[in-house]
């Protein structure tokens, strides 16, 4: 069993490395054909069309988003400042109080200065990150982001995910052509087959109908709104357990820490000058109950003798300061869309990988990119079939970035939280051996990507 285990996950190895290869010397071709692709003339309609119906918007809004997250934020802003209209209706404009999109890889970086949203990681105690230490049985490596062929401002940055997304969200609603709303969209407003606009309930309750020629769905990986526009199978093969540690520093400045141990990954990150986020994952059939002590108990027993002796106090402290620990669930879902004329989904509401690697910022943000030029020299959106047709382009465009960073996060998170079979030994010292290859290719992947569609 652990045999044909090791050979599946090898199989998968092989796959991303085997994946890369093709990208880079007989995938360019067909990429950049997706890439320049035309509109069918022949399918748009008269230019002086406005969105059909009744109702609030009627002309007056080029794109709705529903959600204002990292994915629904920027597309905003970057939709905002080719001219359109655009209108962002979001469940909750608070600062989001998460434990998760915590991490924006460099590649990810990399794809906010092409949108023009850098700033945004000012005035927020964002930290550089430039790799990590990975630690098992005592043993260290170094796993270094390669920045060679970077300005030295390009590296990963780590921070509170809410004071980010609050940053993104003021940056769009700064252009005068998009705006945000509090409500709480409830389903899509279908004719035929098409999406012709959302019903949603305002901050006070009131129920409205909001009309728009095409409907971007962004809502994140508890969407309500997914199932008609995707194949929704979900897997959660494991929780984050999170919490932050204060009064400590981490071993290597500018680095975050994984530990390999012998239940599951434990992974340390600096989120502001003076906290580090402490993530440990457990896996979804071992559970323990946060509310009646069982948790606490689980981490200080089993989870705090795997700690580096530098963390270790923090971390005690951390798990008995009441209300503390968080829970999230790590959720894989692969990308298969239902074409949907007049929708189009995007974000974790359309694709998910384990967060392990913290690669999903990255993804949602490459996104982010591909759409918004495949939307630039379409200056009408009624004819929702021709414009649906048009957007297929999307998902041989994203395959390259996404399916790295979807493989690396899920093979990552398989071999490491099956460190107590001793049949993985072998397997987990090989995987060290290529991970800096690997980080390496991903890295290299976003500046790959960015250069065929420009």
């Amino acid at each position: 069993m652990a045999g044909q285990f090791i050979v599946e996950v090898a199989g998968v190895i092989v796959f991303l490395l085997g994946f890369a290869f093709l990208v880079r010397f007989w995938g360019l071709s067909k990429l950049k054909r997706a890439a320049s692709m035309e509109f069918p003339k022949e399918n748009c309609v008269n230019k002086n069309g406005n969105g059909e119906g009744e109702g609030e918007g009627v002309g007056t809004t080029d794109i709705i988003i529903v959600g204002a997250g990292v994915a629904g934020a920027a597309l905003a802003y970057s939709l905002g400042k080719d001219g359109r209209r655009v209108r962002v209706i979001e469940r909750d404009l608070n600062a989001p109080n998460r434990i998760a999109g915590e991490g924006l890889l460099p590649g990810g970086y990399l794809k906010l200065i092409e949108l023009g949203l850098e700033d945004c990681l000012e005035e927020i105690d964002a930290q550089r990150i430039l790799g990590y230490t990975l630690n098992k049985d005592g043993k260290e490596a170094l796993v270094s982001f390669p920045f060679e062929k970077f300005q030295s401002h390009v590296v990963g940055r780590t921070f509170h995910n809410g004071r980010f997304v609050q940053r993104l969200r003021k940056k769009a609603a700064s252009l005068h052509n998009v705006s945000l709303e509090q409500g709480t969209v409830t389903f899509l407003l279908e004719e035929n087959g098409i999406v012709k606009g959302v019903h949603y309930k305002d901050k006070s309750g009131q129920l409205l109908t909001a009309y728009t020629p095409l409907t971007i769905v962004c809502d994140g990986c508890f969407s309500n709104l997914r199932r008609s526009l995707c194949h929704s199978k979900m897997d959660i093969p494991s929780y984050f357990v999170g919490f932050i540690l204060t009064n400590c520093k981490l071993p290597k400045e500018e680095y975050g820490v994984f530990i390999l141990a012998d239940l599951s990954p434990i992974v340390f990150y600096q989120i502001s000058s003076t906290e580090i986020r402490c993530l440990v994952d457990v896996p979804s059939q071992n559970l323990p109950s946060v509310s009646n002590g069982e948790m606490a108990h689980y981490l200080k027993t089993l989870v705090a003798p795997k700690v580096l002796p530098e963390l270790y106090d923090s971390f005690i402290s951390a798990i008995e300061k009441k209300g503390n620990i968080r829970i999230m669930p790590n959720k894989i879902m692969a990308g298969a869309p239902h074409l949907t004329p007049g929708a189009f989904l995007i974000g974790d509401a359309f694709n998910m990988r384990h967060a392990i690697t913290g690669g999903g910022m990255t993804v949602a943000l490459s996104d982010v990119v591909i759409l918004r030029d495949l939307l630039r020299p379409l200056h009408d959106l009624s004819d929702a079939s021709a414009i649906c047709k048009y957007l297929e382009s999307f998902y041989t465009l994203r395959k390259p970035m996404s399916s790295m960073i979807n493989t690396l996060a899920n093979v990552f998170h398989k071999v490491f939280s099956a460190s107590s079979d001793p049949a993985m030994e072998n397997m987990q010292q090989t995987l060290l051996g290529y991970l800096e290859g690997i980080f390496h290719l991903e890295y290299q992947l976003c500046s790959l990507v960015y250069a065929l569609v420009h």
